[in-house]
């Protein structure tokens, strides 16, 4: 299924465009629901979180904007909760934070799950590996590369995490680089959900 025809199984009433990015009102439990229902049926999708600044570069970086339009996009922070209150009269239903959001979809999914971290330092994406780990038990994590690597390396990491075929993958290099990444070089070989996740292993 694609993520038109995803974001239309939800009905327009769920979705407020934003800056030209169609993001996802959803409550906190709904949004943990959902992505669990995806990784459970195995149907591929790209998640992103919009926030204040990355609607401001997709204004100004068409490539990122087109990119975008191919991603679930879940609303994060208070920028966007103010565009929607602005253009729709109502805030989002939750802040759906990356940092906060992600955890605790991995805590809430029951089911044992392989999550690859790629980006950061190698340094920090142990570390976070780590604390992960002690957070949700049940999943096994594991840190696939850091996020300095050349265009060179590209094919390797690419390769290993199709080798790996993690449920979720998460990956952290900044914006717009992550999403970008992701549009170039993950589809449902991959893995099922790639999920960008900024500064989340920091």
């Amino acid at each position: 299924m694609n993520m038109h025809a995803t974001r239309k199984a939800f009905g327009s009433d769920t979705l407020k465009t934003i800056l030209g990015i169609p993001v996802l009102a959803i409550r906190w439990d709904d949004a943990i629901a959902l992505l669990t229902r995806l990784v459970a049926e195995r149907r591929f999708t790209k998640v992103s979180f919009l926030n204040a600044h990355n609607a401001n570069i997709a204004c100004t970086d068409p490539v990122f904007a087109e990119a975008l339009d191919d991603f679930l996009i879940l609303p994060d922070g208070i920028g966007v909760d103010m565009a929607a209150l602005l253009l729709y009269g109502a805030p989002f239903p939750d802040n759906l934070n990356g940092t906060d959001f992600v955890p605790a979809f991995l805590q809430a999914s029951s089911r044992p799950l392989t999550v690859g971290l790629l980006g950061a330092t190698r340094v920090n994406a142990e570390a976070a590996s780590v604390k992960l780990a002690a957070l949700a038990v049940q999943h096994r994590f594991v840190v696939i590369h850091d996020g300095y690597f050349s265009a060179a390396e590209e094919p390797v990491i690419v390769d290993r995490i199709a080798a790996l075929r993690p449920d979720v993958l998460l990956v952290a290099m900044g914006v717009p680089r992550q999403e970008l990444w992701i549009a170039r070089h993950i589809d449902a070989r991959h893995c099922t959900l790639p999920i960008a996740v900024g500064a989340l292993l920091d």
